[in-house]
């Protein structure tokens, strides 16, 4: 994850194993067709490296895959887990702080520009580190769009409006799925697409109760309770009525993700 303009307090050994259990193939699959032997491809917010690594196979020996967390953690997991992946290296930096000499072909990020204040400015800052034909992938989420079925119990509904609105007074764009089209053409970008990429987990797949359950771990941040947003009481109803939900009467998730694409 990136720097935003509020300090978001997380448990780094949930976060972890939440990033190591991603995968290009599960999780950034519309990438997949656009990755060949050879790219210099820079991953932001790489988080453990999982895409990385994954991305990392795909532009082979002759490629190079650099990524860079701000959260020195997930770093030196990924350090330990992906060493054996000559052609990747991760990097402990804040994108807004990070230099380096070297043109990227391919920079991607996933998941983290609707963690910042200044999206504008992350975008920016990725065309000055292209080559020129290079291209750009966020891929992104719109949260105003999430949809489960049947609707969660009400103390989660209550916890995921105090969510939003946490993140709205942070500064940080609840919808910013649909409006990276817009800031890419803001920011110069050329040739902009947008892939529908959602993410649908239903109540058969093996997956379910790790995947929907991760509004159980978010809804564990005690910060959106300690700022007022919503009482302790409320918050921690949230996780353990969510939790009965989900292996009970939940039977599908669909998160709304985009990936938006441009070219200097």
């Amino acid at each position: 994850m990136l720097t935003t303009n509020k300090h978001i307090e997380r448990d780094s050994r949930d976060s972890t194993k939440i990033f190591d259990d991603r995968s290009l193939e599960a999780d950034y699959s519309t990438l997949i067709p656009v990755l060949k032997e050879g790219l210099k491809v820079l991953d932001v917010g790489c988080g453990t490296g999982a895409i990385s690594k994954g991305i990392a196979a795909y532009v082979g020996a002759s490629g190079r895959v650099t990524g860079i967390d701000n959260t020195a953690a997930f770093i030196e997991s990924g350090k330990k887990t992906y060493a054996d992946v000559p052609s990747l290296k991760l990097i402990h930096a804040d994108l807004f702080e990070f230099e380096t000499e070297e043109k990227f072909d391919l920079i991607v990020s996933a998941r983290t520009l609707q963690w910042l204040g200044n999206p504008k400015e992350a975008l920016l800052k990725f065309k000055a580190m292209l080559a020129p034909g290079g291209m750009v992938s966020v891929l992104d989420y719109n949260h105003e769009a999430l949809t489960w079925q049947p609707e969660p119990p009400e103390s989660m509904r209550t916890f995921y409006s105090a969510f939003l609105q946490w993140r709205a007074d942070a500064g940080m764009n609840n919808r910013i799925a649909d409006d990276l089209q817009r800031l890419f053409e803001e920011t110069g970008f050329q040739a902009v697409e947008v892939l529908k990429a959602d993410e649908t987990y239903k109540s058969e797949n093996n997956n379910f109760i790790a995947r929907a359950g991760i509004w159980s771990k978010v809804a564990a941040m005690k910060q959106i309770s300690d700022e007022g947003y919503i009482d302790n009481q409320t918050r921690l109803q949230a996780i353990e009525d969510y939790n009965n939900w989900i292996t009970t009467e939940a039977t599908m998730m669909i998160m709304r993700l985009n990936d938006v694409r441009g070219r200097v």
